[in-house]
């Protein structure tokens, strides 16, 4: 808990509603992915994992309160190995990128070929590890595990998205709130010959935090161009381009306009094999390495069920992205969106729309060929709007 990463950058909270002391005496019950009863089965056996005394204090507590308001999924990690035969989240809780593959895999997502444009997959991270030379674990890992075959109706995977990664550049630290400061709480390496083959796979994903760079003029006039040619009445402002991002968000657009979200997560898990897991290995073991935790929703954990569990056809539920607000605005939806399909609960159409905070603007801005992520083992002459440099380089 370090006063920086709350005071002047950007970070993010999911809250439950208060929760009622618990009638049931029925423990470890499983429950349906999304239902409060899997959400407390799954924090209690992430905290059962530290084994740590001080801990068992609070796990004896939350055992007492009843669950069932939680609207939500528990996606946590913590040092393990886990066999991939017996990857089954019904009989125990599963970790890392097996965990999000296994949840996403259950939302019911409209079939691609209903929408007009393919759905776009944000990852926004303070850090990126050693993810390997190439980009085998990134794509046949990692982004199958943000867009898996879905057991509900089969109408997704990683080939039918399109993935970007929003990470900070050397320019965005130095105008952030607390100029390089910022930078020490923000990672990555380029230095080396395998870092830089790294980022040569990454780069066609890259894009800006802010988005409004005061770097190289070509990088000022790609981030004209992206803006212009989204259309001047497109540009949603976040109002966080200064505050720098120790945050971290994984978000699932329906479409290419990003005006609807098919899912999205808050987590304190960056882009490392450390954090979601590696690959499986030759013991088809996937191997975790850090403490994570983090909270995934989507838009039918909001909407009226049947007797069946199904959301009512009748109440649609959509998850709109909000920009310096937490509820969904009133007014007409962008330009090139559908506006049949962008409604309010106010009684003027039958649908519901939920409210997602964005902490990003859109449209995003992509690097150019000349932009690098900052590297805070780098040395930064250049002074930020503080007067100070960084001349940090271990």
């Amino acid at each position: 808990m370090i006063p920086r990463d709350w005071g002047n950058m950007s970070q993010a909270v999911w809250r439950s509603p208060l929760l009622p002391l618990s009638s049931s005496t029925t423990e470890n019950a499983c429950g349906d992915i999304g239902s409060g009863t899997r959400f407390k089965r799954d924090l209690l056996a992430y905290l059962d994992a530290y084994n740590n005394k001080k801990i068992g204090g609070l796990v004896s507590q939350l055992k007492r309160y009843d669950f069932s308001k939680v609207k939500a999924a528990l996606i946590a990690s913590v040092p393990s190995r886990q066999p991939v035969k017996k990857l089954d989240s019904r009989e125990r809780t599963l970790w890392g990128w097996p965990a999000l593959k296994d949840t996403i895999g259950s939302i019911p997502i409209a079939s691609n070929s209903n929408r007009k444009r393919k759905p776009h997959i944000v990852v926004q991270i303070s850090s990126i590890a050693t993810l390997g030379q190439t980009d085998k674990w990134l794509k046949e890992t990692f982004f199958n595990a943000l867009c898996p075959r879905s057991r509900v109706n089969d109408a997704s995977n990683a080939t039918l998205a399109k993935f970007s990664i929003i990470f900070p550049t050397p320019d965005e630290i130095r105008r952030s709130l607390d100029g390089y400061a910022s930078g020490g709480s923000i990672h990555t390496k380029i230095q080396s010959a395998s870092q830089q083959k790294q980022l040569a796979y990454l780069r066609s994903y890259l894009c800006h935090w802010a988005g409004d760079t005061g770097g190289p003029s070509d990088s000022n006039t790609a981030a004209a161009a992206a803006r212009h040619n989204a259309g001047a009445k497109l540009i949603r402002e976040a109002g966080r381009r200064r505050a720098a991002p120790h945050i971290k968000t994984y978000i699932r657009f329906s479409d290419s306009d990003m005006t609807g979200v098919d899912w999205a997560m808050v987590t304190s898990a960056n882009l490392s094999t450390q954090a979601w897991g590696a690959g499986a290995n030759t013991q088809e073991e996937v191997r975790i390495c850090s403490w994570e935790i983090g909270v995934l929703i989507w838009p039918d954990l909001f909407g009226d069920k049947s007797d069946g569990g199904e959301v009512s056809s009748n109440n649609p539920v959509e998850l709109i992205p909000c920009f310096k607000s937490d509820i969904p605005s009133q007014e007409s939806p962008p330009p090139g969106t559908d506006s049949t399909n962008s409604t309010s609960n106010s009684g003027a159409t039958n649908s519901t729309r939920v409210g997602l905070r964005m902490p990003y603007d859109l449209p995003l801005v992509p690097y150019t060929h000349r932009d690098v992520p900052w590297c805070a083992t780098a040395v930064h002459r250049e002074p930020d709007w503080l007067g100070q440099t960084w001349e940090e380089s271990g």
